[in-house]
């Protein structure tokens, strides 16, 4: 079994956090996205790769020496031509797949369970509103077996569009619902929700970060090394460096 954690997106969404460190690196309680989603790898499988992109040389400084990386240094490949390209290295295995977007505090064991090693299994949470599969919408992690990945290109693509929507209509696409906390990271509200939820309610200080005398934090997130001013009043924000973005 191999492991890839996709991280090559641009976080647009998440901007202006994203200009000043890729959406992997953005921490949530006070660990970066990215190693959360290595956490939920290390269990079934010991061999990970990391696609990277945007955020290119911050991302090879945080993961040098961890982890496979592949390098997709002219343009971000998508989530199909990002297992295209590492196909040599998967070399024949299937492989367990979690974004670097998402908060996903769950056991991927689950999708193990009972797989035959032909169906592609996708983890999903219940929202009819978003659903990508009637009510169901992908969270974040997907376990696909080696035929799934062999004839993948190594440009730009996503699975959903030249894999797994075909599935769907054809009813050979497997769905694993999962019933705990999910958020994707995508805007600066579900980036402050997940880290709320993940300190359960309570403010989030990053290492090194510093509150000055009489400041108050409430529902919020300080960066590490970041500074509340004396007396400052931060509430449903997120100090980061320089930058305060309010969520109202």
């Amino acid at each position: 079994m191999a492991g890839v954690v996709l991280a090559a997106g641009s976080g647009r969404r998440l901007r202006p956090l994203t200009r000043l460190r890729p959406k992997p690196l953005c921490p949530v309680g006070s660990q970066p996205l990215v190693d959360h989603a290595l956490y939920r790898l290390r269990p079934h499988t010991g061999d990970v790769a990391v696609n990277v992109h945007h955020g290119r040389a911050l991302l090879e400084a945080h993961l040098a020496g961890r982890v496979h990386l592949s390098i997709e240094a002219r343009e971000a490949l998508g989530t199909a031509g990002a297992l295209g390209h590492l196909r040599d290295w998967l070399d024949g295995r299937p492989v367990l797949v979690t974004n670097a977007d998402a908060w996903l505090p769950a056991d991927l064991g689950v999708l193990f369970e009972g797989w035959d090693r032909e169906r592609v299994r996708l983890l999903t949470v219940l929202d009819p509103n978003r659903g990508d599969f009637g009510a169901d919408r992908y969270c974040g992690a997907a376990l696909l077996p080696w035929p799934a990945v062999r004839d993948l290109q190594p440009v730009p693509s996503g699975l959903y569009e030249v894999s797994w929507a075909e599935r769907w209509a054809a009813g050979t696409l497997d769905l694993v619902r999962h019933h705990g906390p999910f958020i994707d990271c995508g805007s600066p509200a579900d980036y402050l929700a997940a880290n709320l939820a993940a300190s359960a309610g309570t403010a989030v200080l990053g290492p090194g970060a510093v509150v000055g005398p009489g400041a108050v934090v409430e529902r919020s997130v300080v960066w590490p090394g970041s500074v509340v001013a004396p007396g400052e009043h931060l509430v449903d924000a997120v100090r980061a460096e320089h930058l305060t973005v309010l969520i109202r």
